[in-house]
């Protein structure tokens, strides 16, 4: 599988990478054939500062008093609100917070009492490494908003084309500059139709071969 693995650059700055791998994986919501994976993004300080600018560009006329991460992207969060605090944007010199929330087992998200105060009557940022059907981002606002919250945009390292009415969506790598992926419903997939092997199941954390 990794034998076919090659990577995609970001556009606005060839720094910024994600790995993509062709095959059939499961995810939380689909079967899609082809593993994307923002490790690198993740886990590498000059390629997360280098996103988190890209970011920042992209959100520098939006007031952001909160970032919350999803999907392990707190090391880039934390540079996003640097760039934020550091721009001659409309955030220049203000105090961004940034934390994680958790969710339930139904995909709620749920803040301690002690992050609640980040959140409430807060502009929110959310950042994620890949939003590819709108799904995990939605279920975001819906919880910002329950601890109202004001959702002002969604930055995303991969994401698809799903839009979301009144919030910005940026990325920096898109479901355009990977033409041939495709999304499925499990009991739609005509990989599986095909009696094509899963090759490997994909969440936050990575992919894990079967």
């Amino acid at each position: 599988m990794e034998r076919n693995a090659y990577e995609l650059f970001a556009k606005r700055n060839n720094r910024v990478s994600i790995r993509v791998m062709p095959g059939h994986f499961v995810t939380q919501h689909s079967h899609v054939n082809y593993c994307v994976d923002p490790t690198r993004v993740k886990t590498e300080a000059v390629m997360a500062r280098a996103a988190a600018k890209l970011f920042a560009e992209s959100f520098s006329d939006v007031a952001v008093d909160t970032v919350i991460t999803l999907e392990r992207m707190k090391m880039v969060g934390a540079f996003l609100a640097e760039e934020l605090s550091t721009s001659t944007g409309v955030n220049m010199r203000q105090e961004i917070a940034v934390i994680s929330p958790e969710f339930t087992a139904d995909e709620k998200l749920i803040l301690r009492d002690n992050l609640i105060p980040y959140v409430r009557d807060r502009h929110i940022l959310i950042l994620a490494a890949s939003t590819t059907t709108g799904i995990t981002a939605m279920g975001a606002i819906r919880g910002i908003r329950y601890y109202n919250g004001d959702p002002v945009g969604v930055a995303t390292v991969f994401g698809g084309d799903f839009e979301i009415p009144g919030i910005p969506v940026k990325k920096l790598i898109g479901i355009r500059d990977l033409p041939a992926y495709a999304s499925y419903r499990a009991v739609e997939c005509p990989l599986c139709r095909s009696g094509v092997k899963i090759d490997a199941l994909i969440n936050s954390y990575g992919y894990s071969k079967i």
